[in-house]
């Protein structure tokens, strides 16, 4: 059976400061991300996303349509309504440059198992 959508796991550094790492959280508590930022993903054909953390280990798993083009789709959500402020916003928290889009601060991860 085919999956209906795919799936992109990724990661990122945040900076090692106790404060900033629960500010971060905060800023991805249930409803207090930016609906301009939501409503983007949703637009470009991000079904479903989740962050986990380990210390300062990102993990995004981002489930998308089946037709879903990553490159397409990452530079056209950068182009959405407050990403650019949002991104800006994310950067001091993260081990990476204010000027990185979404796209240059999430590495992507290959998969290499799944189970049968």
């Amino acid at each position: 059976m085919q999956n209906s959508f795919k799936r992109y796991c990724k990661a990122m550094e945040l900076l090692n400061e106790p404060i900033l790492i629960e500010a971060y959280k905060k800023a991805h508590a249930k409803g207090a991300a930016w609906t301009e930022i939501t409503q983007g993903m949703k637009e470009v054909g991000i079904i479903d996303m989740e962050i986990y953390l380990l210390g300062t280990k990102l993990f995004m798993i981002m489930d998308t349509t089946a037709d879903f083009d990553h490159d397409k789709a990452m530079a056209e959500l950068a182009l959405k309504p407050r990403q650019s402020e949002w991104e800006a916003h994310m950067s001091q928290f993260q081990d990476s440059t204010a000027e990185a889009t979404a796209d240059q601060k999430w590495e992507l991860m290959d998969c290499i198992y799944k189970m049968d």
